[in-house]
């Protein structure tokens, strides 16, 4: 688990192919590797990885088929920077909100203004993230716990303090750009429970208007 809170801006030393999959060094800058062995958990853009190796300024880890076919991982390359979180212990901060580093989707930035000394960005999400994303509702952006300031049907809009810029990749962000996105796991899980017994059935359907107003969700 992680806190959205990003430690380190880190690079991507090296993509090696191996095996049908790809294995891949991330120097991790001024992130403490000090407490970190290997097994452990990082977070990169969001994506939890397990250290498989620590040569000392940074590590190696495997990246599935799953995981470079449901990020935007794909889309890194040697020297691409990235966000950088270890894994939560029992005494840190919760300083944003709980994150698994499980990404659901790849949303795109479609618009990039300047909002006083802060920057807004309009991310479109792909359209069944759409349900869990809610204004003033937390979401992670490649790692970054954030909050929504507006939504509107799938597109949704951030506004980046200068701090949070400074600290994290977003500066880099132009439109066009692909993100991970991360929806809150109150959410999900949310949705999950209102289905009930229905759960456990096979091909179980999500939430649906329909639903809603059947068990007394919704008034007619």
């Amino acid at each position: 688990m992680f806190t959205g809170i990003i430690e380190s801006i880190g690079s991507i030393r090296a993509l090696t192919p191996k095996g049908g999959d790809v294995r891949v060094y991330v120097a991790t800058g001024k992130l403490d590797l000090g407490d970190v062995k290997l097994g452990d958990s990082i977070a990169v853009n969001g994506v939890c990885l397990t250290a498989v190796e620590l040569p000392g300024d940074g590590f190696w880890a495997d990246v599935s088929r799953e995981t470079l076919a449901r990020t935007a991982f794909i889309d890194l390359k040697a020297g691409s920077r990235v966000n950088l979180e270890k894994a939560l212990t029992p005494s840190s901060r919760l300083g944003g909100h709980l994150v698994s580093g499980h990404v659901d989707g790849v949303g795109e930035v479609i618009a990039r203004a300047d909002n006083a000394r802060a920057v807004q960005f309009t991310i479109r999400a792909p359209r069944e993230l759409a349900k869990y994303i809610a204004h003033k509702g937390s979401i992670t952006v490649d790692g970054t716990s954030l909050t929504v300031n507006a939504v509107n049907g799938a597109e949704f809009e951030l506004t980046i303090v200068p701090h949070t810029l400074a600290e994290t990749i977003m500066v880099d962000y132009r439109p066009g750009k692909q993100v991970n996105l991360e929806v809150d796991l109150l959410a999900r899980y949310l949705e999950r429970l209102l289905l009930g017994d229905k759960a456990a059935e096979p091909n179980a359907p999500g939430l649906t208007k329909s639903f809603l107003a059947e068990h007394g969700y919704l008034k007619n």
